[in-house]
């Protein structure tokens, strides 16, 4: 017995270190912030590249068959379909000859639709440069005009901070004017109107994040451009964080002030603190990330949804409307302003801005902060809080079967995995996890919402996602509606992509309504004589084990939202969860662990036997020379086959402890 009791404390405390083996990245199973189902292998297509690429940065349209990618020293224009070549433009940096600077490299930071062409700039080797690519003619190549000088438009260096945007024919943009990355400012910079920018007390050390041009139909005068970006935080007390995430407006009409004063300045300029937490606790994630702005028809409906990190390593995701952030902008005080507000009130869109009373445009160079805070939409708490780090967001609206529309969050992480979540009301459910072949960051993301796919950006390729994975619910009925994915329903033919009429239930994934249609089916069935194969669990696996020796049994996770117990006989155990299995431990065969096993997952209303086993006990020959004649030899290594996945650590303890107890 002490024998025995020491090789199980061995175990014991072995397996917990087994279990702890990629751990890191593994969902916990029965958390509801776990992602429900991990999916592999959801590459559609892609490109690889000859040299790895540092930067990249994508030019698509959904509309369009074609996509531009810029690198370093080139632009790649690819069929979408297939992803083969369509043409190479090189864009060696200008005059690399006399270039002496490190890196003399020409990397492209801009891919914009502007005027007549496709406008590309880049570094050039430490002096910025634009140019133009103009359609082909009669199937010749594009053409290639030299057209700008790019500083202020790209970055001197690729890691530095830049954004671009192109509103009918305007160029507004956002880049360092200098190769220390300093003198960041949101500008108006080319087109066929006045170029404006900022005035230099507006913001502190900035981050620009994302740009957003948002229409109004029946009031062109009032439409704005928003800025998303963070800045250093002037509150210099040690428990302020250090950063501030906003929002910032300009009017689209915006022509800079008079000659007299203000001219080629903003005279719309306003800003606001963005922020995303529990503000009953006054804890705030104050690291803007990424945005993803989704128009709506009535342009106070245009949601924004925005990544933030905080210093505690966790991630949220705040959604916010833009009729709430103009509320804040329209209706809130002045940060340090305690007199009478100038009329128009400063902010103010109008025809002529050159016209506007010098009283307004002082308050918009002096105090263009509002007092007044933007919360998100669920106020009390972020939409959704997660331990991984986020990195990109871009989010699909689908058409269910019910006829309904459901937003679909697609959240890039840091090492190359894809999360599915459904916005389902106020409360996030984590579809799935895409790990994608590489398990590097992502660089660049593209939504293609016709095509249902997600075009990623790696340091070493392109690759497609098909957001339509229903193969991975296809095992039933209740396994399709459970999922709770808008892309999926249930149909004659399995869980496939959402047709009218599928059986589907996103919001609550209730399972009763697959009952009607299991009647209809075992009446189909009957009907034409029809064999229905057996479910995986309704399949047992047969196993002899030696008494006194180590074993374990195990069965796959299809579900992370799911609780699995194994149950032996009349007693019942918890699953011992490593990686993506269920494991039961048995520490040395005894007498009354033999007989049937059955690994059962319940998940609201629905238990199923995902896995049966039968154990029976094998005699093993007492001599070599027995052994050796035995037809039917013990081989430890049958464990093996009930979890070839798990790997060699647990097989190799349970092989030294047999040799152990031998």
């Amino acid at each position: 017995m002490r024998r025995l009791a020491l090789i199980y404390i061995w175990l014991a405390g072995d397996f917990q270190l087994v279990l702890s083996v990629g751990w890191k990245d593994s969902p916990f199973l029965g958390s509801k912030d776990s992602p429900r189902v991990l999916s592999k292998g959801a590459i559609g297509g892609g490109f690889k590249y000859q040299i790895y690429q540092n930067h990249t940065v994508f030019f698509y349209h959904e509309d369009s068959e074609e996509m531009y990618v810029g690198g370093t020293d080139f632009v790649l224009q690819l069929d979408v379909d297939d992803y083969h070549i369509i043409e190479k433009f090189p864009l060696k940096t200008l005059g690399q000859q006399q270039c002496q600077e490190d890196p003399c490299e020409n990397v492209i930071t801009v891919i914009e639709k502007f005027e007549d062409s496709l406008f590309v700039c880049g570094t050039n080797g430490l002096k910025p440069q634009c140019w133009k690519l103009f359609s082909s003619v009669n199937n010749q190549s594009h053409k290639i005009v030299e057209s700008y000088e790019g500083t202020g438009i790209s970055p001197f260096v690729y890691t530095h901070n830049s954004v671009s945007l192109t509103v009918e024919g305007d160029l507004y943009s956002a880049a360092p004017l200098d190769t220390e990355g300093s003198s960041l400012q949101f500008r108006r910079k080319a087109g066929s109107r006045t170029n404006v920018w900022m005035y230099h007390n507006w913001v502190s050390e900035p981050t620009f994040i994302s740009v957003s041009w948002v229409k109004q139909k029946e009031d062109h005068v009032n439409e704005k451009i928003y800025i998303f970006f963070r800045e250093k935080n002037t509150d210099h007390n040690p428990e302020a964080d250090p950063w501030i995430s906003r929002v910032a407006r300009v009017c689209k009409v915006d022509e800079g002030g008079s000659k007299r004063f203000f001219q080629n300045m903003w005279t719309s300029f306003l800003k606001a603190r963005l922020v995303c937490g529990f503000p009953k606790e006054s804890l705030y994630f104050n690291h803007l990330q990424d945005i993803y702005v989704m128009h709506a028809e009535d342009w106070q409906d245009t949601r924004v949804y925005a990544i933030f990190t905080s210093s505690w390593n966790s991630t949220a995701v705040c959604i916010y409307s833009i009729g709430m952030i103009e509320g804040i902008f329209e209706n809130s005080t002045f940060k340090g302003y305690d007199k009478d507000i100038p009329k128009p009130r400063p902010g103010t869109c109008v025809r002529n801005s050159k016209s506007l009373p010098l009283a307004t445009v002082n308050m918009v160079k002096d105090y263009p902060e509002m007092t007044d805070w933007v919360h998100s939409m669920h106020y009390a708490a972020p939409f959704y809080i997660s331990s991984n780090n986020y990195t990109k967001i871009t989010v699909d609206r689908v058409k269910a079967a019910d006829q309904r529309m459901y937003n679909i969050l697609l959240l890039a992480t840091d090492s190359g995995k894809i999360h599915k979540v459904l916005e389902a009301g106020s409360q996030p459910f984590i579809i799935s996890e895409t790990q994608l072949d590489s398990c590097s960051a992502i660089q660049s993301m593209k939504l293609d919402s016709k095509k249902k796919t997600l075009v990623v950006g790696f340091l070493d390729k392109i690759s497609t996602v098909n957001l339509q994975r229903c193969q991975d619910y296809n095992h039933s009925c209740s396994d399709c509606v459970l999922a709770r994915d808008p892309y999926c329903a249930w149909t004659k033919f399995g869980c496939t992509p959402t047709v009218l009429g599928g059986i589907q239930d996103v919001m609550d994934g209730q399972i009763s309504m697959c009952s009607t249609l299991a009647k209809e089916q075992k009446q189909v069935n009957r009907t034409k004589r029809e064999t229905v194969s057996p479910s995986p669990g309704n399949l047992r696996t047969v196993h002899s084990v030696p008494l006194g020796v180590p074993f374990y049994l195990s069965c796959p996770i299809d579900s992370y939202h799911a609780v699995y117990t194994w149950e032996h006989e009349s007693k019942r155990s918890p699953c011992l969860q490593m990686q993506s299995n269920c494991l039961h431990l048995i520490s040395a065969m005894e007498q009354e662990d033999y007989g049937s096993y059955e690994c059962v997952s319940k998940e609201k209303d629905y238990t199923k036997v995902v896995k049966k086993y039968l154990l029976k006990e094998q005699i093993i020959p007492d001599t070599k020379e027995d052994t050796e004649r035995s037809n039917t030899p013990y081989k430890f290594n049958d464990a093996s086959a009930v979890v070839p996945q798990i790997g060699w650590s647990t097989l190799g303890l349970a092989v030294a402890l047999w040799g152990i107890f031998r």
